[in-house]
């Protein structure tokens, strides 16, 4: 399956100045897939080590001498490294964090070697006193495949060059068949195992399998690398997500976690969950101007899981309500995760206000049955200066205030306007 940040990891490797590169993410969005097939079509050879599942790290890293740390790196992975030609790759990074330290000495002493290091829960260690080489990596971060990806891995090669490509018009000339595809996508979603699963089965009962799988190993997580109480604590936000996505007012009640919580009780379970990389935050705004992070309220917020199809496993959703009909549309409305608008009554709340590079865009999600953007209008009256956004499985259309923007058109829009 082709993914879309190979051109990155490309333009890594060409890059006059080049520093190791770690490659972060949530487990199984395909790190080491990606990796490993980079390493394989780019380089000679790849020296692939697991941090986890090598007893002989702590010996690799007991001093920083590059040359020293290369025949080692040589020895215990059974390839030869030269420089410029061989990959090398560190996985589960976060495992023995001592190796971090040693990208800073590769950066500084032998920055002709090609580094590449993965970490599934980097953001935890790093948050648990891991020292950081600051100024001496480069960082991506890997997601779970997008819906571009996922029309590629669906042999759809050509409807995903249409959607790379923006172009709206001949995207809503096939307005049925791209909404198909999005559908299968709300139930599929992107981790790459259940793609590839639907891609070569088409069965949704295969595809459920899978997602039930990760969301048990993401537990496993939970009670691996938190102390008991912590983790009581994370499965019990994670359990909760669905259930406060559910609500009309999908603002992240902690009292709707247990009856009598106060915020203390949970910040550091949100934290591990935002450092594991499995949801993401979106923070209300009080005001709709540049830059929003200065009129953002941390306390009211919303919180989203990081795969669409995981979060219709976790909701046990029928593949019949997703798959057919409207009804995906309606229940996983809002995967954008940035910032929202609400009064404080409730009585106006825009799902999304994005910062992109050259506007504020307000943006609502809506079902085809339901276009009307009540909350949009009145928002868009009061900032005249602003031209509001509508996601919907409707084809596109420029109107005054507003543009509907099929839903499959979301990516292309959000990437133009940060250009």
């Amino acid at each position: 399956m082709e993914r879309l940040i190979y051109n990155d990891l490309l333009n890594w490797k060409n890059r006059v100045g080049r520093k190791p590169l770690i490659l972060n993410g949530a487990r199984q969005v395909g790190k080491t897939w990606i990796i490993r097939e980079f390493g394989r079509r780019e380089y000679a050879n790849t020296a692939y080590i697991n941090c986890e599942s090598t007893p002989q790290i702590e010996e690799v890293f007991k001093n920083f001498d590059t040359r020293r740390m290369v025949t080692a790196l040589s020895a215990v992975s059974g390839e030869s490294i030269a420089a410029g030609s061989t990959l090398i790759v560190l996985d589960e990074i976060q495992e023995y964090p001592r190796a971090l330290t040693a990208l800073k000495y590769f950066c500084e002493n032998a920055p002709e070697y090609h580094v590449i290091v993965a970490g599934s829960l980097l953001g935890i260690s790093l948050h648990q006193g891991v020292s950081f080489p600051v100024g001496k990596v480069e960082m991506m971060n890997l997601y779970p495949m997008s819906f571009t990806e996922f029309v590629m891995a669906m042999g759809k090669g050509q409807a995903a060059e249409m959607l790379q490509n923006g172009d709206i018009t001949s995207t809503s000339a096939l307005n049925g068949f791209f909404i198909e595809l999005l559908r299968q996508y709300y139930y599929v979603g992107g981790m790459p195992a259940a793609v590839k699963s639907f891609a070569e089965e088409g069965n949704p009962h295969e595809v459920r399998k899978i997602q039930k799988q990760i969301l048990a190993d993401y537990r496993k997580d939970f009670s691996k690398h938190a102390s008991r109480s912590e983790a009581e604590r994370i499965v019990m936000v994670w359990d909760a997500i669905p259930q406060q996505l559910a609500k009309e007012n999908k603002k992240f009640k902690y009292s709707d976690v247990k009856p009598g919580s106060r915020a203390n009780d949970y910040l550091l379970a949100i934290q591990w969950l935002l450092d594991a990389g499995l949801v993401y935050k979106v923070t209300r705004v009080s005001t709709p101007r540049m830059p929003l992070r200065f009129y953002e309220e941390p306390s009211v917020f919303k919180l989203y899981m990081n795969d669409v199809g995981l979060l219709g496993a976790q909701m046990d959703a029928p593949a019949k309500d997703v798959l057919l009909g409207d009804n995906a549309f309606s229940e996983y409305k809002g995967a954008l995760p940035i910032h929202y608008f609400a009064t404080n009554d409730s009585q106006m709340e825009v799902d999304f206000i994005v910062q992109a590079e050259q506007r504020i865009l307000p943006i609502e999600v809506k079902a085809e049955s339901n276009v009307h953007s009540k909350s949009l209008r009145t928002f868009i009256e009061k900032n005249p200066d602003l031209k509001g956004v509508r996601f919907s499985t409707l084809p596109y259309k420029d109107q005054d205030w507003m543009e509907n923007v099929p839903l499959y058109n979301v990516e292309k829009l959000i990437k133009d306007n940060n250009q």
